[in-house]
């Protein structure tokens, strides 16, 4: 006699009956719906906010001990992590530290490679770079994409850290990750379109996750960033402005400090805080493993 079987559906995959009626509205009404679903994004990140401070925590081990922090998605999840990594050098002048794996490779960035999300050896074999220090991230809003599957097994056989992000409270790959950061989002507006609330909920997240591990890293100070990069002029400018901020000084002051400390942020805020020149001033921070508080004191 056969046995009915049960599919399992993910919460992402369900329909939501908040937007049942989504396209007999107006323009306006579309969008009405599409907002107050996302006004609860938030609050899902919120709940999650425990596992997410466990998460960064392994984070900061792994930098500290000169790994790599390796996102790996499919789809929408692996753009947002590529997004987050992109952006950690020019704000925090930390280069190569952020590793985001794509499925499908740089290409997928701007077009979708849907098939290659199934491909788990392809996340086996984008893992293989991964070392037993690092942190690796799979990102999947169902909680059980092949690809992030693959490199979360390969992480493990390399006795790396492993984070799962997903939508899923019963998502398969949790079993994988040494912490499973749930973004319980729910139902899309759209059936199953995880570009949506999921998605923002990951971008929140991740967002979250490397910048609370930049400051307990100690690039910044206070809440200005310290190690910005002038690479245009626009960041040339917001360089001193930080150092006023920071300092309380002129603009001119500043401009000179940082000219006379090459660029170098950390240098000219120690400068202008404790008076010295810029080489002692260098000295400080080189004896203070770059603490700009110890530094000043």
């Amino acid at each position: 006699m056969a046995t009915d079987r049960v599919r399992v559906v993910a919460p992402t995959e369900q329909r939501n009956p908040a937007s049942a009626e989504i396209d007999t509205l107006d323009t306006a009404g579309v969008l009405r719906v599409i907002n107050e679903a996302d006004a609860g994004v938030a609050g899902a990140v919120g709940r999650a906010l425990g596992p997410l401070a466990e998460a960064a925590e392994l984070a900061i081990a792994a930098l500290r001990a000169g790994g790599r922090v390796h996102y790996f998605g499919a789809g929408s999840s692996g753009r947002y992590g590529a997004l987050d990594a992109a952006e950690i050098p020019p704000t925090y002048g930390v280069s190569g530290r952020f590793v985001a794996h794509l499925a499908g490779g740089p290409a997928a960035l701007l077009r979708a490679v849907e098939e290659i999300e199934d491909d788990e050896r392809a996340g086996r074999g984008d893992a293989a770079e991964v070392q037993g220090r690092d942190l690796v991230v799979g990102i999947a809003a169902s909680g059980r994409t092949p690809y992030v599957r693959g490199a979360l097994a390969e992480a493990r056989d390399r006795h790396a850290a492993t984070v799962l992000i997903s939508s899923n409270p019963a998502a398969p790959l949790a079993a994988l990750a040494d912490v499973h950061v749930l973004l319980d989002t729910g139902p899309e507006v759209v059936t199953g379109s995880t570009r949506m609330k999921a998605g923002t909920a990951q971008k929140m997240a991740l967002h979250s996750l490397s910048t609370a591990v930049m400051v307990r890293l100690g690039h910044t100070w206070s809440n200005l960033m310290i190690d910005v990069a002038p690479n245009n002029s626009k960041l040339r400018a917001r360089q001193v402005a930080i150092l006023e901020m920071a300092t309380g000084r002129p603009e001119a002051d500043c401009a000179t400090a940082l000219d006379d400390s090459a660029g170098e942020i950390r240098v000219a805020l120690v400068a202008l805080e404790t008076g010295r020149p810029p080489a002692e001033a260098r000295a400080r921070l080189a004896a203070t493993a770059g603490d700009v508080r110890a530094a000043c004191r």
